[in-house]
């Protein structure tokens, strides 16, 4: 993974410096662990976008691999992270975790979307755990297996769709209530924040059902919509 800088003179409207996600190899395979540590300081902002999808592959021998990334935003900081989609590669076994530690009033954007498997093929088998805790208060808790065929059996599993979508939101202000149209939802969380999660047969129309839910959020208008 490479980190690109975005030059100054194409500098984010907001005064966030933005960051590239550059996959410089292919990774993850079966057996690779990679992690991803983010620091934010006081004040700072920090917008991390990818350029590609990730690939989740299989490995030449039957491990998983493990795709890892920590964030810590301090007092007044801000982080929005939004990498492109992870696809899951039919046989591959893929485990991803997301830990995010906030500070006082501190703020965070983080978009997970999930691709079981490429056009005309089974999924591979995916692990997700997410934790955002905001001055050791936990906020969000919440992991997610996909790409059992024992689930899938199930009428109930993800509906059909092979595309999941979700983003945690941290910001100024939360949903009053939760709200819901076709195949999306925005929930406020017990103790701050919100969670927008939509589902849907292919990566555009998932881009489109999440920026749904997400213009039902208070913070909206100061949102970076680009999907």
């Amino acid at each position: 993974m490479t980190l690109v800088p975005r030059r100054t003179a194409a500098a984010s409207r907001d005064g966030a410096a933005v960051v590239h996600l550059v996959s410089s190899a292919a990774t993850p395979l079966g057996g690779d662990e990679v992690e991803l540590r983010v620091r934010v300081g006081p004040g700072a902002r920090l917008r991390l976008r990818g350029t590609a999808a990730t690939l989740a592959l299989p490995g030449q021998h039957p491990a998983a691999s493990r795709a890892t990334v920590r964030i810590e935003v301090a007092d007044d900081g801000l982080v929005e992270y939004l990498p492109e989609p992870t696809v899951v590669i039919a046989r591959a076994q893929h485990h991803a975790e997301l830990d995010v530690r906030l500070g006082t009033r501190a703020r965070v954007r983080c978009r997970d979307t999930l691709i079981l498997g490429r056009h005309g093929e089974p999924s591979g088998a995916l692990t997700t755990t997410t934790r955002v805790v905001r001055e050791d208060v936990p906020l969000l808790q919440q992991q997610l297996a996909v790409g059992s065929s024992q689930w899938e059996s199930g009428p109930a599993y993800l509906a059909g769709s092979r595309v999941l979508a979700t983003e945690t939101v941290v910001w100024e202000h939360d949903p009053p209530a939760a709200t819901s149209g076709p195949w999306w939802s925005l929930v406020p969380l017990p103790s701050g924040g919100a969670l927008a999660s939509t589902l849907a047969t292919d990566a555009v129309a998932a881009g489109h059902r999440l920026a749904a839910a997400l213009a039902h959020h208070p913070d909206a208008n100061v949102f970076d919509t680009a999907w």
